[in-house]
């Protein structure tokens, strides 16, 4: 079958002409049992396969360390294991592996240091306070990773094999390193292309690996005020910014640090003035249309320039089903993804129109926006709640029930747990 013809998994989102064309031969070159049903051939490469999973237990535990201890906010502070598998275009995915916790071995060739051939996800683990370990949508994170190690040219793999991997990961760990419920510890599912070779060139060996590690809160107790940009973009029209990669990443930190330098929080990233993302978080506003309408509005997807987030998506879903019949005691929303600009919100706070905005992401959860400075003006954003307009405090409330267990949903997966011996 010709590499056109062949349809990308379902959530492969598409771009140009030439790239779709890519991502598909790349599917059928390093994951053909995605379309072809399941069905394995004595020709096709190893998939990742997480039964092959081989445990080497730590001989040198380490510490958890305790809430307020300074390492907490370094990031720094992995658990005691982490999974690793590599593929190798001539072979497939070698067997993955549980084992301690410890450096890779990179040579100084390798491509993700020349290329940038690197991609990752941002997930949390959550113990409940029912005391049952869980994930938060992790079929959606694995998906995405999908998306992202194709589109620049890293092996395919089936999402739910990955899910499983990092299931078996905290079902060690997550006893020791998460024991009080209410609190989190921070996913990092990677891939990068670690093959040694200079040429600019698609990578011939890739290495897959997920680690846990404690984060800083990351929030804003007084509304997160944010800075927009008037000249740097962070994503184009064709590009990659609906991809996890760490090239979206790299060129936004001089920015987010001045703009923390002027005493703001994020940068709130504009495209010839239209709204695109806060920071790496996506960004929603709450107005009151000129026609009434009360609104929750959201930069849409079709143009690939944002990240399709998971929160992101809970957030729109949840509302639609629950925010748009009057049944939360606040006035119905009309759910709207399209474009819109600074200007249509400076316009809206003039008219006293803005009911609320906020950022929503894996790392800054749900954060209210206090303000936005656009060109040398600060526009503030009302918060009916002193520290957060309604509308996200109500579905903060909801998502942080699901991922600790005090609402039943599919969306939070409890993972059962492997007591050490």
């Amino acid at each position: 079958m010709a590499p056109s013809a062949i349809t990308p998994p379902h959530g492969v989102q598409q771009t140009s002409e030439l790239t779709t064309a890519a991502v598909a031969r790349k599917i059928a070159e390093t994951a053909p049992e995605l379309i072809s049903n399941g069905v394995k051939t004595e020709m096709a490469p190893r998939p990742l396969d997480a039964s092959k999973l081989k445990f080497t237990k730590t001989t040198s535990p380490m510490s958890v360390p305790q809430p307020g201890d300074p390492i907490i906010m370094t990031a720094s502070q992995c658990t005691d294991h982490m999974i690793t598998a590599v593929w190798k275009a001539s072979t497939g995915w070698a067997d993955p592996e549980l084992r301690p916790y410890g450096n890779l071995s990179l040579a100084p060739t390798a491509s993700v240091l020349h290329y940038a051939t690197e991609c990752f996800e941002g997930m949390k683990m959550y113990r409940g306070f029912d005391g049952k370990l869980r994930l938060f949508r992790p079929d959606a994170n694995c998906k995405r990773m999908l998306v992202s190690s194709t589109r620049i040219s890293l092996p395919a793999f089936d999402p739910a094999e990955l899910e499983k991997l990092i299931k078996a990961m905290i079902a060690v760990d997550g006893p020791k390193w998460l024991p009080k419920p209410g609190t989190f510890l921070y996913l990092r599912p990677t891939m990068i292309g670690s093959g040694g070779a200079l040429g600019v060139a698609t990578p011939k060996e890739a290495t897959l690996f997920v680690i846990a590690t404690f984060m800083p809160p990351l929030d804003a107790p007084t509304g997160m005020r944010l800075l927009a940009s008037t000249n740097g973009v962070r994503a184009w029209p064709g590009g990659f910014g609906y991809a996890k990669v760490g090239a979206n990443y790299g060129p936004s930190l001089m920015a987010n640090g001045e703009a923390r330098a002027r005493g703001y929080d994020q940068v709130l990233w504009l495209l010839n003035g239209t709204v695109t993302e806060a920071g790496a978080s996506n960004f929603f506003v709450v107005w009151r249309s000129k026609e009434g309408k009360v609104q929750l509005v959201t930069a849409p997807l079709d143009g690939k320039i944002i990240l399709d987030g998971v929160t992101r998506r809970s957030i729109l879903q949840l509302a639609r089903e629950r925010l748009t019949s009057g049944q939360s005691g606040l006035e119905s929303l009309e759910i709207v993804e399209r474009n819109f600009t600074m200007d249509d919100l400076v316009d809206a706070a003039k008219d006293g129109r803005i009911i609320e905005a906020f950022a929503a992401g894996t790392a800054y959860f749900v954060c209210p926006v206090a303000a936005i400075n656009y060109k040398d003006e600060d526009l503030d954003i009302p918060m009916a709640r002193g520290n957060s307009g309604d509308y996200a405090h109500l579905v903060k409330s909801w998502l942080t029930n699901i991922m600790y267990g005090k609402e039943d949903h599919e969306w939070g997966v409890v993972v059962p747990e492997v007591e050490d011996k």
